[in-house]
């Protein structure tokens, strides 16, 4: 999952990008509205976290511009307001959520879980493959009933195999999906993350590399 966190209280934004890459997402940041939509044009997101009064481009505006555009992204919005009418004028700008601050992280979390699973591509709460079943909301794996333990990087890249099913991943595609922005696709990470995740899923193998195409699950 690649979620946006677009908040102008840096050490907030950075508190929450932490907290959520601590959970297998991919994080990037922007701590102004003018950044934020660059961001928003330019990578797919599956959830935005958005400050509702963000300098530059005020968080209103992103909203009605990503309803305007029909940007397949879920909106949480966040503000200091929180009395009912204001969270009524945030839902009607175009947020799919709404979340007072000061919020408790863990209530944040699911919200972007849920977010998540409402997104129109992204249905499923339990996603399956065989004997692999991957709970994004509890963060959890079993493989033929047994749990495994996964680093948020195996998570989120297992996650994005699950989701395409058979279907073949590029290396390219599993940075978008898996790491942040800061990502450099010339490194080793995506084949190395992919070995690490097979010896850790054991035998016989489920992972199967394309050559020349990238990966897909398969058994």
């Amino acid at each position: 999952m690649r979620v946006l966190v677009a908040e102008d209280v840096r050490r907030l934004a950075d508190d929450i990008a932490e907290g959520l890459r601590d959970q297998g997402m991919a994080i990037d940041v922007a701590y102004d509205g003018t950044s934020a939509m660059t961001k928003l044009a330019v990578n797919a997101y599956d959830v935005l976290v958005l400050d509702r009064d963000l300098p530059g481009i005020h968080g209103d505006t992103i909203c009605r511009r990503i309803a305007e555009d029909e940007l397949p992204v879920m909106v949480l919005m966040l503000t200091a307001a929180g009395a009912p009418g204001e969270r009524v004028a945030g839902l009607s700008l175009g947020a799919d959520d709404y979340l007072a601050k000061p919020f408790h992280f863990p209530e944040l979390v699911l919200r972007v879980h849920a977010l998540a699973r409402r997104k129109p591509e992204i249905r499923v709460r339990v996603l399956r493959f065989a004997d692999l079943e991957l709970d994004p909301a509890k963060h959890t794996v079993t493989r033929a009933g047994t749990t495994l333990e996964l680093t948020p990087k195996e998570f989120a890249v297992l996650e994005v195999l699950l989701r395409a099913q058979s279907g073949v991943v590029s290396a390219e595609e599993l940075l978008e999906r898996a790491w942040d922005e800061h990502a450099d696709p010339f490194t080793r990470t995506v084949s190395v993350t992919i070995s690490r995740l097979r010896r850790r899923l054991g035998d016989p193998p489920v992972i199967e590399t394309v050559a020349g195409l990238g990966y897909r699950l398969f058994g």
